[in-house]
Formats: structure tokens, C-alpha cells, sequence
């Protein structure tokens, strides 16, 4: 079975499960995050990005614990990490840090998550120290963590009609490491 195989079986095994707090299951959240990016006219690693960017809730064994931060965005990282170059995976890795910079330096946004999503940012730290801002804004792709923040958070609309996931198969594959390709 090839990557791409791989990553379709995980969401056609665990994407039904529902997406933390809210009223979408993670496919449906992936599957809309990635039609944001498509929409905005992200490049394919972007794209990718969007649509694996909380993988990692899939491939945790016990799922998501109440009350705990099972550090998603980096058991998402280590795994994509084999398939696909840091301009998919380090939006990946940042997407939670780049929640807790809006909430510092936008009080709009913060207003404006979501229950599950503000409960979560409690557990991931609360919104960031301006010592925290600066480094964040030093990072490689930070900005384009930040893309995908926004887009992870519009991305929660029960029945919203997008592409398929099958769609996505040629983003994976354009954007897949060249030793791993189909």
C-alpha cells in the first residue's frame, strides 16, 4: 500500500469519529479546512496541510481525553513526517501554537472560538506571552500556520457540502516526498 493509500485507509478507518466538541466529525473537518485552502488558492502544501492537519487525533489509540492535550499537532508531524517535506508538516506542527498567537494578538479572535476550541486552548497553554509572540513570528511557515488557524476554525459547518477526499489524492501526491512517491 502506498502513502497516499495509507493516509485515505486512516481517514476511511477513524474520520467518522467526531471532531472534539463540535458537530462535525474529523473528516468532514478535514475535508472543509482543505476546501478553504482550495478556495484561497493554497499551494498543493497547503493544501495538504489543511486537509492533515489534525491527523494526529486520528492516529492516537485512545482518541481524544477530556481534560487532556494529547499533543496532536505533534504526533501528526512525526508521522507525516516520513511521507512529506516541512512545507506540509510545520504548518501542521504550528497550527495549535498559531491558535494561541491570535488569541494573543487578535481579541477578536479569541471572541469568537468555539466552546471545544477554547476549552482546548486551555489545555494547550492559553493564549501566548509576548516573549512566546516573538518567537513564534521567527519560525519558518509560522504565517502559514496562521492561514490554516483561520481555516481550521471556519471549518466546523454540519453538512457543509465540499469535494470528496478523493479529490485530494493528487494534492497528496504532488506533494509527497520524492522517495516515497506512488
Amino acid at each position: 500500500m502506498g502513502a497516499t493509500d495509507i493516509i485515505l485507509d486512516l481517514f476511511g478507518r477513524r474520520g467518522a469519529d467526531l471532531y472534539g466538541g463540535e458537530a462535525v466529525s474529523q473528516l468532514e473537518h478535514a475535508l472543509q479546512t482543505a476546501d478553504l485552502a482550495v478556495r484561497h488558492d493554497a499551494p498543493d502544501a497547503l493544501v495538504v496541510a489543511a486537509l492533515l492537519h489534525d491527523v494526529g487525533h486520528l492516529l492516537h489509540e485512545s482518541g481524544d481525553a477530556a481534560g487532556i492535550d494529547m499533543r496532536h499537532e505533534e504526533l501528526g508531524n512525526d508521522w507525516l513526517s516520513a511521507y512529506f517535506g516541512p512545507e506540509v508538516t510545520m504548518p501542521i506542527r504550528l497550527h495549535v501554537a498559531a491558535k494561541r498567537y491570535l488569541c494573543a494578538t487578535d481579541p477578536a479572535y479569541l471572541r469568537r472560538l468555539s466552546p471545544a476550541s477554547r476549552e482546548s486552548l486551555r489545555l494547550q497553554g492559553g493564549p501566548m506571552t509576548p516573549s512566546e509572540i516573538a518567537a513564534f513570528a521567527l519560525l519558518p511557515d509560522w504565517n502559514h500556520a496562521v492561514l490554516l488557524r483561520a481555516w481550521d476554525d471556519e471549518a466546523k459547518i454540519p453538512g457543509r457540502v465540499v469535494a470528496p477526499l478523493a479529490a485530494y489524492r493528487p494534492h497528496l501526491e504532488r506533494t509527497l516526498r520524492p522517495e516515497v512517491q506512488p
